[in-house]
């Protein structure tokens, strides 16, 4: 695409946002995203950390994303710089730029983003007379020492404490060692280059709960939906996850005034945000004044035992038309093991529910390869499922299950693909005709496992696999070679 189709892009998306903040200030934070412009705006944390920056004096933040892949070439061979959106400058022009990385695969992204800026992925690197790379987000909860491959600066956690902090840090650039001396000692702060390991990450204070969205585009994943947190953290102890209780403390709530009085008036579709929006105690009250005001209202997937027919007719009348939640085991054996609580009852009075309000399916997430999985478990979930298929349209979205560090599962093998994709096969096989099945790859599982057990090494390799092309045989060979174990 050429130089001015990019920019011309730019700006029919800048015109499409309600809420983008333009401000003249002498400091300018490069705050980044290392995938698309449509997966960066249904961010909550980045949009947060978008506000936050605006909001103190004398900084300004501007937004950056990893290029549409039908634009890549424009950057990679074409020459265009890859700019922020809010003033036309080039990445490159800043003197920190600071990412917000979801997941594990997008440290691919992250190095494809430097690459494409101009700048070397890895740390070692870079050096003077280059921007500071600082890299925070959800995958820090799990493993940040990935990260410490690529950014010089890793706030692990909740980061709105460790802002100011980092912008006063940041005000001593160009003076690189001045900024990481700031820096060094601070709570949920990693140095990769002086400190071998992260520490505990951070846990913000309630007083900036809840966070919710600042601008809205028809081009975001969820297309215009103004997002707002009803609580942070979960109650909930499944063995397999890294916002379980016992690793993130209690869940906080958000008061249902304090939710409402977020969503500004203009707002006509609603998102509610969180672990478990349905173990919200007031979530009833919450839903009920959206839906009575004549907004339109959505929810991350849904716990089925906290559901009942009034919570699925509310969100019927707030227009969703599939019901989302998450049964996890195979089987009721498997559930159990993973203390996830939820039962084939609860799963049938789910798509009751759903049936009874006129919705037109349930979708269901399904983990695969849980330990001391048998094929006499695949074999419930297709009975179980066959029998649900009777109630209401079934989606199953199958995913194979990647051990987490720091959660009792951390140690528990994975794989391997071949065993997770004839598991996947024999889902697919036995559910034909019946209900409609989604897999996510076993391959793309094996990758995301090797980077959620690795450390700085496995960073290394994502850097070695994007600029290998990012396929799957990139990524083999560059997670072999520094010692991950065979697919």
């Amino acid at each position: 695409m050429p130089r001015w189709d990019l920019r011309r892009r730019i700006r029919a998306r800048l015109d499409a946002e309600v809420g983008t903040l333009r401000r003249a200030a002498p400091r300018r934070l490069a705050l980044c995203y290392p995938s698309p412009y449509p997966v960066a705006m249904a961010s909550l944390g980045f949009q947060t950390i978008y506000r936050e920056v605006n909001g103190r004096r004398g900084w300004a933040a501007e937004r950056a994303f990893l290029p549409d892949p039908e634009n890549e070439d424009a950057h990679a061979r074409g020459g265009a710089p890859l700019c922020t959106y809010e003033s036309g400058t080039p990445v490159t022009d800043f003197g920190a730029l600071a990412f917000s990385v979801a997941y594990e695969l997008e440290l691919a992204g992250l190095a494809r983003f430097l690459d494409l800026a101009g700048l070397p992925p890895r740390r070692a690197d870079r050096g003077a007379g280059q921007p500071l790379v600082v890299g925070g987000g959800p995958l820090t909860y799990a493993n940040a020492r990935p990260l410490g491959a690529v950014a010089d600066v890793v706030v692990s956690g909740e980061a709105e404490d460790a802002l100011d902090p980092l912008l006063a840090a940041l005000t001593q650039l160009p003076d690189r060692a001045g900024a990481l001396d700031a820096l060094a000692g601070q709570p949920g702060i990693w140095l990769p280059e002086r400190a071998a390991e992260p520490g505990e990450p951070l846990v913000a204070d309630d007083r900036h709960l809840p966070a919710c969205s600042q601008i809205t585009t028809p081009e975001s994943e969820l297309r215009d939906m103004f997002l707002v947190e009803v609580e942070r953290g979960c109650s909930r102890s499944c063995r397999y996850c890294v916002m379980r209780r016992e690793s993130r403390g209690s869940m906080r709530i958000v008061p249902a005034a304090a939710v409402l009085a977020a969503v500004p008036a203009a707002a006509r579709r609603v998102g509610l945000v969180g672990a478990a929006v349905t173990d919200h105690p007031q979530l009833r009250e919450i839903l009920r004044a959206l839906v009575d005001a004549g907004r339109e209202v959505g929810i991350s997937s849904a716990r089925a035992d906290r559901l009942d027919k009034e919570v699925v007719d509310l969100l019927r009348r707030g227009g969703q038309r599939t019901l989302t939640v998450a049964a996890d085991g195979a089987s009721q054996r498997l559930r159990e093991a993973l203390e996830r609580h939820t039962s084939e009852e609860h799963l049938l009075a789910a798509g009751a529910f759903a049936r009874a309000a006129g919705m037109r399916r349930l979708k269901v997430y399904q983990l695969v390869g849980a330990p001391g999985e048998t094929d006499t478990d695949l074999d419930e979930l297709v009975r179980f499922t066959r029998e649900l298929c009777r109630i209401v349209p079934v989606a199953l979205a199958l995913s194979p299950l990647v051990p987490k560090a720091h959660t009792p599962l951390g140690d528990a093998p994975f794989g391997p693909v071949a065993l997770l994709e004839a598991r996947l096969h024999r889902l697919r096989a036995g559910l034909r005709g019946v209900a409609e099945v989604r897999a996510a790859s076993a391959r793309t599982a094996w990758i995301e496992h090797c980077l959620a057990k690795g450390g700085v090494e496995v960073g290394e390799a994502a850097s070695a696999a994007a600029r290998a092309g990012g396929g799957f045989g990139a990524w083999r060979r560059a997670l072999l070679a520094v010692g991950a174990a065979p697919p």
